[in-house]
């Protein structure tokens, strides 16, 4: 199942991680499992946010997706279910008439 990752990183947790030397260790780590389809980095609201669309195998997944962004920068992670062009194009055609 495709997903879309909404993730908003807590500032103070943030500097921390990036004054320490550990963010690019941390963040290369959570990409690396993650093998994103896309990702986008961007400040929302003044705080670091991204947007990740991965593939996971099951909601039982979810535990393993939000931990490490939870752990590692206090972030606040919103997931939604989501589709591509053609998987819409499916689900329109599976409307009754």
């Amino acid at each position: 199942m495709r997903a879309l990752l909404e993730i908003t990183m807590d500032t103070e947790t943030a500097n921390k991680v990036i004054a320490d030397g550990a963010v690019a260790e941390k963040f290369d780590r959570i990409m690396d499992a993650l093998k994103p389809e896309a990702a986008y980095f961007f400040a929302r609201g003044g705080r670091r946010s991204q947007i990740v669309v991965i593939d996971i195998a099951d909601e039982a997944s979810l535990p393993a997706v939000c931990e490490p962004f939870w752990l590692e920068f206090n972030a606040e992670v919103d997931v939604h279910p989501c589709m591509n062009v053609e998987e819409l194009r499916t689900g329109l055609g599976r409307l009754g008439r």
